[in-house]
């Protein structure tokens, strides 16, 4: 039988979480099942702690297609990075929140053991979520860049004096022009990161859809849209004007704009795998998250 590979993301900032990474490692060790660190996080764990030294690094010991799953210790913005670490695979990310209620993370610290018993008896089921596939071309057309997002893709103002002018274009067709900070694209699962920010509208992650938001735009029309998950959501910047760009993808890989650059969105044909232990309805999610009163509910029997 092959040997079971857990790839564990934690970053060594924080004592909490290296002494969770600690007990996590030590767990899939006890089962027989194989702990991986990313090469960059064992690097940083074992600065602190040497009881990681002898764990296997992602793409020296253990190659990504190897893995089986990922625990993710943090909150949305690691488990964004987990997601990146494994894309490419199957292996779905279970996050497991070590701070403040995340809209990604499944479990809460205190469920931490029993949430790694579950992954050991592969007692969980596996969600998919709506990913973006983002391409940049030049000028003359051709594709200089190409990257994914899970959140949202941004197209923002490099400078804080200067806006940037854009066309907006939705399948094909131009829809408006306008001077603005940028624009987000994004998914229903990035609706309540960037995208509500910007005042655009949340998303169940149920409904398959792209919303796309104007971030202090000079114009009349310049609402938020929510579009077809099929649609192909283009973002030109305009030649001639001064104003040069930035894209950013989940706020971690990013890329220059300068006028002339066209930013292609569309729905990418691999999802984001994540484990749920739990069958959590996405309107707690928003409460806890959000605080939202509540009070004056009378149950169940007042809607049905």
């Amino acid at each position: 039988m092959n040997e079971r590979n857990i790839l564990v993301v934690a970053h060594a900032g924080r004592e909490d979480t290296v002494a969770a990474a600690r007990r996590v490692v030590d767990a899939l060790r006890q089962s027989g099942a194989r702990p991986v660190l990313a090469r960059e996080d064992r690097a940083d764990l074992v600065a602190v702690d040497t009881f990681f030294a002898d764990v296997a690094a992602l793409g020296d010991d253990i190659d990504q297609s190897e893995l089986e799953l990922a625990i993710v210790l943090g909150g949305d913005g690691t488990i964004l990075r987990a997601a990146e670490l494994v894309r490419g695979c199957e292996a779905p990310v279970l996050g497991i929140n070590m701070g403040h209620v995340g809209f990604l993370a499944e479990i809460d610290r205190d469920d931490m053991d029993a949430a790694v018993r579950r992954v050991i008896d592969r007692d969980y089921e596996v969600e998919e979520r709506m990913a973006l596939s983002v391409r940049v071309k030049d000028a003359e057309g051709a594709v200089v860049y190409e990257t994914w997002a899970l959140n949202e893709a941004t197209v923002e103002k490099a400078s804080r004096e200067r806006m940037i002018e854009v066309v907006l274009e939705i399948d094909g067709r131009p829809l408006s022009s306008f001077g603005c900070d940028g624009m987000v694209v994004s998914t229903p699962t990035g609706s309540t990161a960037y995208n509500f920010s910007a005042g655009g509208p949340v998303i169940w992650p149920s409904v398959e859809a792209i919303a796309v938001v104007p971030l202090s735009a000079h114009a009349l029309f310049a609402k938020p849209l929510v579009v077809s998950p099929e649609a192909a959501v283009a973002i030109e910047m305009l030649e001639g004007t001064s104003g040069f760009g930035i894209l950013w993808c989940d706020g971690r890989r990013s890329h220059d704009l300068p006028p002339g650059a066209r930013v292609v969105v569309r729905r990418s044909s691999r999802p984001v795998r994540l484990a749920r232990l739990h069958p959590t309805a996405f309107t707690n999610r928003l409460v806890r998250k959000f605080q939202l009163p509540v009070a004056g509910w009378r149950g169940q029997g007042a809607s049905a």
